[in-house]
């Protein structure tokens, strides 16, 4: 298996850098070869860049994919918008040659040149086809009895073509990852529904963008779930942050914990709650707080 770099895009650093500590702990305790990623910038972000050009979207994920390139190291992501364009840009530089000869007149005034010799991995992807459920359970320290309910992300999920991992409608893999660490994944209505942040909705139609989270946590809320778990920091932000401002403007109050898998993960492994950011969140539930101590004192 190859060595990995991280990239951690631009949400972890700046709103949850619980997220990046969170990964880092759970990578050096799966005795993953994974390293920093000096000099990244911004992917870009599918929805806006890649809508407007697409050669300035490739040039800008291909600049990113480059650095992987000089390390020898497959690239890890831990966020769904970053994995679908620069697994996209990495695919599309591997199967069009007019693509990456255009690029690279570009990347060659920064002195750069991609080669498409690497592959883009997404961290739920990665933990499901290299280590599988039964391995991550074989790590587990501690039985997470919780109820959880999961949201996938449009990006993880499509293009199916090109992510190759099952039903899109009813995939299982995300799930699977989470039951293995001995909690319960709650199967709710329109559970692949969109959180509402993407293809550029929550910066232009606020409102809309907050009433389809609205409806997603209607939804959840009814599951009586513990908890959500996404693999998107974006998302994350969307249903975390998102009840702030639902309460604020329809005041209607959920108070639903949102962790990122690595997160969920980290607690499964045996690390505190405040070692994974989890109490610096946004939307803050003492009584979740508290069903994670009495799990700790268990």
């Amino acid at each position: 298996m190859k060595g990995l770099s991280l990239f951690l895009g631009c949400l972890v650093p700046n709103r949850y850098p619980g997220i990046e500590l969170a990964t880092k702990l759970c990578l050096a305790k799966l005795d993953i070869d994974c390293t920093d990623l000096p000099g990244a910038s911004c992917c870009p972000a599918p929805g806006v860049f890649r809508s407007f050009d697409r050669t300035t979207w490739l040039t800008l994920a291909s600049r990113n994919i480059v650095l992987s390139e000089q390390m020898e190291r497959d690239m890890l992501t831990i966020c769904n918008g970053c994995f679908s364009t620069l697994a996209d840009a990495n695919h599309s530089i591997k199967e069009d040659d007019s693509a990456k000869e255009k690029v690279n007149e570009h990347l060659e005034k920064i002195g750069k040149e991609v080669k498409g010799n690497i592959d883009v991995r997404h961290i739920i992807e990665f933990l499901y086809e290299e280590y599988g459920p039964e391995k991550i359970a074989s790590y587990v320290e501690r039985q997470l009895d919780i109820r959880v309910a999961v949201h996938y992300g449009c990006h993880l999920i499509k293009p199916t073509k090109d992510r190759g991992l099952g039903n899109f409608e009813r995939p299982t893999f995300f799930d699977e990852l989470v039951t293995a660490l001995g909690a319960t994944s709650v199967e709710y209505p329109d559970k692949m529904a969109c959180c509402g942040a993407g293809g550029g909705v929550r910066s232009s139609m606020k409102d809309r963008s907050l009433k389809m989270t609205e409806a997603k946590l209607s939804r959840i809320k009814e599951a009586e779930v513990d908890c959500i778990v996404n693999s998107c920091p974006f998302c994350h932000m969307q249903l975390d942050e998102g009840q702030s401002d639902i309460k604020e403007q329809m005041e209607i109050e959920y108070e639903i914990p949102v962790l990122h898998y690595t997160q969920l993960l980290g607690l499964a492994l045996g690390f505190p709650a405040e070692m994974l950011g989890i109490d610096t969140d946004i939307e803050k539930n003492k009584k979740f707080m508290n069903l994670l101590d009495a799990g700790m004192e268990s």
